[in-house]
Formats: structure tokens, C-alpha cells, sequence
């Protein structure tokens, strides 16, 4: 059973930060991806940073330059920094992993986090 947990959602005023971490536990074998995602109310999901195991790092138009996607691999985690929020960030952000577990069928295969409130203040 793999579990994406993630942490570090909150309340903050525009222009301020916040960093979120999610972690990937379980039977895993290897990471193929994690990234983030996010939902605001009325909204479709929509992919804010995606990170891949090459190196490959993808961001929404809308956050270029705000926020970074990091990972440490020792301890399946993923973080997202958010810098200068603005009121259109609030949202539930999503932890979103691509992975293959140490048993089979060997593939890879897609989970989410619980989402964490991410509430931006004017």
C-alpha cells in the first residue's frame, strides 16, 4: 500500500509564502514522477509542478518564477516553495506520485495525496 502525505498547507496574505512537502511511503521500488496539482472551487485540477526522476521540471504558466519543485530522493519526498502568493493560488493542492511498487504487476502506476487547503488572502 503506498501513501502520499502531505503537509505545510495554511493561511497566508498575499505576497507571502508557504512550502509544502509530500511523502511518498510503501512497498516502492522507484519513482518515476511527483508533482502538484490543484483544485479551486469550480475549477478543473490543474498541474502546477511536475518533477520527473531525469531531472525534467515543468510549471504552470501562472507560477513561473513564484514557485520551485524540489525533491529529496532518500526520503521519497517531494516540496513545493510558494513565493509571492496571490489570491488566484487558493486552492487544495494535490500531491500527485507515478510509481512502481516492489511486488507486481511492475508497472507504474498513478497516486494522490488528500490534498492541503492553501488559502491566499488579499
Amino acid at each position: 500500500q503506498v501513501q502520499l502525505v502531505e503537509s505545510g498547507g495554511g493561511l497566508v496574505q498575499a505576497g507571502g509564502s508557504l512550502r509544502l512537502s509530500c511523502a511518498a511511503s510503501g512497498s516502492i521500488f522507484t519513482i518515476n514522477a511527483m508533482g502538484w496539482y490543484r483544485q479551486a472551487p469550480g475549477k478543473q485540477r490543474e498541474l502546477v509542478a511536475g518533477l520527473t526522476s531525469g531531472g525534467t521540471i515543468n510549471y504552470a504558466d501562472s507560477v513561473k518564477g513564484r514557485f520551485t519543485i524540489s525533491r529529496d530522493n532518500t526520503k521519497n519526498t517531494v516540496y513545493l516553495q510558494m513565493n509571492s502568493l496571490k489570491p488566484e493560488d487558493t486552492a487544495v493542492y494535490y500531491c500527485n506520485a507515478d510509481l512502481i511498487q516492489r511486488f507486481p504487476p511492475w508497472t507504474s502506476q498513478n497516486y494522490w495525496g488528500q490534498g492541503t487547503q492553501v488559502t491566499v488572502s488579499s
